[in-house]
């Protein structure tokens, strides 16, 4: 009786596996694999998160949920290059021990770094992942199933993470917790120094020398410690340690060719690997990008026109107009030239124009299968992934995409996301809805918001925030009144409409002696407004309330 007792406990954990392990089985797809022929009609089986089997002879279980994919197109899940995804809101920064340039005597440190904050390369972006899958649905909902993060704050930005848009618990989402070190060029927000773009390649020149002297101390020491002072603890140095010795790449934020000729002197200096985030740019240089080795994280934020033209509008600059024309080529010229590249978001305000941007860089010369390959399995490789993602092959980490129309087009619709195996299934496209006659112009016309007043916002530049106040006067659905931008100036607003949900306006506003037309449209809940301004280079946040 004992035996059959433990023989029936033994067996319980077999059934169990059986009900929980879902399986899933994607049948009759065309099937993209990336990493070689196209399947015209095969059949996709995922079980325990992974990918079981493909083809077109492959048996499906029986223990598998089916999902007849007739006209449907499956592609291995896409990569965005270039996110903050996932990091909790930056915490203000805790008082510095007595740093280099600092003085005072703060409360004890919390680290054992010389450095303030946003010169400190130790900051992971992994300790500050939170976990939860609803708070990337509309990455998902784009077909967009893994990304880089990374913190966008400082000169340092600090190690960027390879995670899945899926999880329970942090853990469960980090495929790769530092893949770079990133660095911007910028200047710190607290005042400290440096406080100028000279200053900042002071302050990274003499840290990089100070970790290579490190470097060699603690070798030293190691090979004999007798006679020899024992070396400095410190971690922001020896965070730099991995980049000098290239067992870690360093990505430098640059777009246009000055820029980028910038960030490659500088990993020329220290034999660093460089790689090159945004990149518009990047075309006017690519024979120095290939003879570097550089990869570039291609920005898809394309820039674009912001403002409509009118008879009395000032001529936009022939760089601007250039720029614009060249961006969607760049991606093209980078292949021709053999650098490496991925794409990557660059912040855009709306994912929709994710695919199409990438389908624009088609249109300008790229080929469709380098393009699909820049967004799934080379971006893979180039994140040191591509054995477990970024094409559909046995074995593989089942993040998988079924798209209704070719990814590229502009009519696609995604309806099945798998991310880790695990199924997110999409909700139908929304039908239009039929228009209501109405007796009169203004019958159950919905009444737009009451935006005048006062507003501080904050618009998320990248590695700084710019502080801006918004004063706006309101008649009926119009807006006037004026943006004052500290550095940037006062700048009147035109174009302004306020409707049911938000509002949006045009400014234009004056840096480095030139003129830069932006376009603000956000979202308005109480007192609260968040969106997104455009620029010629790209969008950025933006968050902010109303005084009371």
């Amino acid at each position: 009786m004992k035996k059959l007792i433990f023989a029936c406990l033994a067996i319980i954990p077999l059934f169990a596996g059986s009900v929980f392990a879902q399986s899933y089985a994607i049948t009759n797809a065309k099937i993209v694999t990336v990493s070689g022929a196209v399947i015209e009609k095969g059949t996709v089986v995922i079980r325990d998160g992974l990918i079981e089997s493909v083809g077109e002879t492959a048996k499906v279980p029986t223990d598998a949920k089916i999902f007849d994919a007739a006209g449907l197109t499956v592609y291995p899940g896409f990569f965005d290059a270039g996110t903050n995804l996932g990091l909790a809101s930056p915490q203000a920064a805790a008082p510095q021990g007595q740093g280099r340039g600092q003085g005072g005597q703060p409360p004890a440190p919390t680290s054992n770094s010389n450095y303030p904050s946003g010169l400190q390369p130790e900051t992971l972006a992994a300790d500050q992942l939170k976990a939860g899958d609803s708070q990337f649905d509309s990455q998902r909902n784009a077909g967009i199933t893994t990304v880089l993060t990374v913190p966008k704050e400082g000169i340092f930005n600090g190690q960027s993470a390879v995670i899945n848009l899926a999880g329970d618990n942090v853990s469960a989402m980090i495929l790769r917790p530092n893949f770079a070190q990133h660095i911007t060029f910028t200047t710190l927000r607290t005042g400290a120094y440096p406080t100028s773009l000279l200053g900042t390649f002071s302050a990274l020149r003499q840290m990089f020398l100070d970790a290579r002297r490190l470097n060699d101390w603690k070798k030293q020491y190691a090979a004999n410690p007798r006679g020899i002072k024992r070396p400095d603890a410190d971690i922001s140095l020896e965070a730099l340690i991995p980049l000098l010795n290239r067992e870690m790449p360093v990505v430098f934020n640059a777009n246009e060719e000055r820029e980028i000729i910038r960030s490659l002197d500088f990993a020329k200096e220290f034999d660093l690997k460089p790689i090159i985030n945004g990149g518009f740019e990047a075309w006017k240089v690519a024979d120095r990008l290939k003879k570097a080795d550089a990869i570039v994280l291609l920005s898809l934020n394309f820039p674009k026109k912001t403002t409509q033209s009118s008879p009395e509008a000032d001529p936009e600059p022939l760089e601007v107009l250039r720029m614009r024309a060249e961006t969607p080529k760049c991606a093209a010229k980078l292949a021709q030239a053999g650098v490496k590249f991925a794409f990557q978001s660059g912040g855009m305000s709306s994912l929709a124009d994710f695919f199409a941007n990438a389908g624009k860089a088609v249109e300008s010369g790229l080929s469709k299968d380098i393009a699909l390959k820049a967004m799934t399995l080379g971006t893979a490789e180039i994140f040191g992934v591509a054995d477990r993602l970024g094409s559909i092959e046995v074995g593989k980490i089942a993040n998988i995409i079924v798209s209704k129309g070719d990814i590229l087009s502009k009519d696609k619709y995604i309806t099945h996301v798998f991310v880790d195996g695990k199924l997110f299934e999409q909700k139908p496209p929304p039908k239009p809805e039929e228009k209501k006659p109405t007796t009169t112009a203004t019958a159950d016309a919905p009444k737009v918001l009451q935006v005048a007043g006062t507003w501080n916002i904050t618009i998320e530049a990248p590695g700084q925030e710019l502080p801006v106040t918004l004063i706006l006067t309101q008649q009926g659905d119009k807006i006037t009144g004026q943006m004052q931008a500290g550095q940037l100036g006062n700048s009147d607003i035109k174009n302004g409409i306020v409707t049911t949900g938000g509002m949006s306006f045009d400014a234009t506003v004056n840096f480095g002696g030139q003129s830069i037309d932006l376009s603000l449209s956000g979202k308005i809940e109480g007192n609260k407004v968040s969106g997104s301004v455009s620029t010629p280079m790209g969008a950025v946040p933006f968050s902010g309330t109303k005084n009371p």
